[in-house]
């Protein structure tokens, strides 16, 4: 027996699973049922809390390949919502519903995506999040079903015992909020926007943050209108950029050749011409760390770099300059990563927003495509506040901070404050320019490097996507040849801006 007597008596398991007797979609694996479980807990805890059968049935839809469904109302049950008023006509647009779905080309094509079950749940937040207010009744019972595959296998038999064990006015609700807005529905269903889905699984299972946040960021994707250009363009780049591959460099693991000389390294490797020194000179030599060793082929141990992505996001960079700097973000971290670099990614204003520091070869795409600025511009304040972070960053980090800013190109910041900022790190520069604009700022003298987009640029597609792949691999490469060291690292007090050092009293204060 699937479901046990203990769990019989439980109204979160008796309440979700007895709904399925209303559910016009059966999978031809328990564990794609599991999956469904999944979506409607995660659902939940978006304060989305859909009857069970409603999530498990639109979620087989776009998760699993048709082959693997079997459409059509569950067996035995007819009998039993035969004595429930309007269960006939509710149900039979409710399958209605199910069977045009099943048909439209957004849900062929994203069961051939094989959409991740955090995907998932966002395509059905869109769909059918409306009907949570349109049906205005509450769950009875709390969506915190069991993860057990042994509960939903086979539980057919069971389903009419279970629907009549509890009141089913939840469930009526939902039909009926759904037959009231079916045409608003299928138009969500049709509309939904596969190419974000698409980039999002290109970059990966963890292309945003973990848990109910990576839902938050995934619906503000594919719910924001300016996102589908974004993904357009990101979709142009990224083929040449997929292309990319982690250089390789010298180690002393004793694996493969030896591929070039080092100051480190095992005795069995040193060369041999550095016994030929007298004991004096070896000793010097061995003390300066100036002895020649055989290396080794292998992958770096680590970045000595880390890539610091700051997009503009004010009232300036609205429209095309927004979708070229999103864009052109999505596909240099991501070159950056496949190199090797560890990327961090941060959007500014008035004010500098919380930097995104995403693990090694993800990408938080959906947090790039949904983010929103709305508060005003002031590039002296984010500028000062970005000259102490780095300071900071630099007395505890042992890696070279390497900025990339992608602006509007009447970014005017005061030549000291980006004089500190470079005294900190390497900082290239992303200008790109209105209608009949020109680049004047005083401090161009300052980067190290700098790329100019003009606003005929942005308007021509292939001109646009030429010049983000040059301004791509030209920022790689720059990146490869920044020295590796700004210098000698300051100590102590010397790496904390002033206005973060402890005060020493005067002598007459002591």
């Amino acid at each position: 027996m699937p479901v046990s007597a203990t769990h019989a008596k439980d109204p979160v398991v008796v309440g979700a699973l007895g709904g399925l007797a209303l559910s016009g979609v059966r999978a031809a694996s328990p564990m794609m049922v599991l999956r469904a479980v999944r979506w409607y807990r995660d659902l939940a805890r978006l304060g989305l809390h859909l009857p069970f059968f409603m999530v498990h049935d639109f979620g087989m839809l776009y998760a699993a390949p048709k082959e693997q469904l079997d459409i059509g109302p569950r067996p035995g049950v007819d009998a039993v919502l035969a004595r429930v008023p309007r269960s006939q006509e509710l149900l039979g647009v409710y399958r209605g519903v199910l069977g045009e779905v099943a048909q439209s080309e957004a849900s062929a094509r994203a069961r051939t995506m094989r959409l991740s079950d955090d995907l998932v749940v966002v395509v059905l937040a869109r769909v059918l999040g409306s009907l949570v207010q349109r049906a205005q009744v509450r769950a009875p019972y709390a969506a915190t079903l069991p993860l057990d595959p042994e509960m939903v296998r086979d539980v057919d038999g069971q389903l009419a015992q279970l629907w009549g064990a509890q009141s089913r006015n939840f469930e009526l609700a939902a039909l009926d909020a759904l037959s009231r807005s079916r045409l608003h529905v299928l138009t969500l269903a049709d509309a939904l926007d596969l190419d974000t889905l698409r980039l999002l699984g290109m970059l990966g299972p963890e292309s945003s943050a973990a848990g109910a946040l990576a839902h938050v960021d995934l619906l503000a994707a594919i719910s924001s209108p300016a996102a589908n250009d974004i993904v357009n363009f990101s979709l142009e780049l990224l083929p040449s950029v997929l292309e990319t591959r982690r250089a390789q460099a010298t180690g002393t693991h004793a694996v493969h050749g030896y591929a070039g000389l080092g100051n480190k390294g095992s005795l069995d490797s040193m060369v041999l011409t550095e016994l030929a020194w007298d004991d004096e000179e070896f000793a010097r030599r061995m003390i300066e760390n100036e002895l020649l060793f055989y290396t080794r082929e292998q992958a770096p141990d680590e970045a000595r770099r880390l890539h610091y992505l700051l997009i503009d996001a004010s009232a300036s960079m609205r429209g095309d300059r927004q979708v070229f700097a999103r864009g052109l973000a999505i596909a240099l971290g991501k070159k950056l990563q496949l190199a090797g670099e560890e990327v961090w990614l941060r959007f500014f204003d008035s004010r500098l927003y919380d930097v995104q520091r995403p693990r090694q070869g993800q990408l938080p795409a959906a947090y790039l495509l949904g983010f929103k600025g709305e508060r005003g511009r002031n590039p002296a304040r984010v500028f000062a506040q970005l000259a102490t972070e780095i300071a900071l960053l630099r007395a505890r980090d042992q890696r070279d901070p390497v900025i990339h800013l992608i602006t509007h190109a009447a970014l005017h910041v005061p030549r000291p404050l980006v004089q500190e900022v470079r005294r900190q790190a390497h900082l290239f520069g992303v200008f790109i320019l209105p209608s009949g604009g020109e680049l004047n700022l005083e401090y161009l003298d300052l980067l190290e490097g700098h790329a100019v987009v003009d606003h005929a640029t942005l308007t021509e597609r292939g001109a646009r996507a030429a010049a983000a792949t040059k301004i791509v691999k030209d920022a790689a490469e720059l990146s490869e040849k920044v020295p590796p060291s700004l210098g000698p690292r300051p100590r102590g007090d010397e790496s904390v801006p002033p206005s973060l050092r402890p005060s020493i009293p005067p002598p007459s204060l002591r």
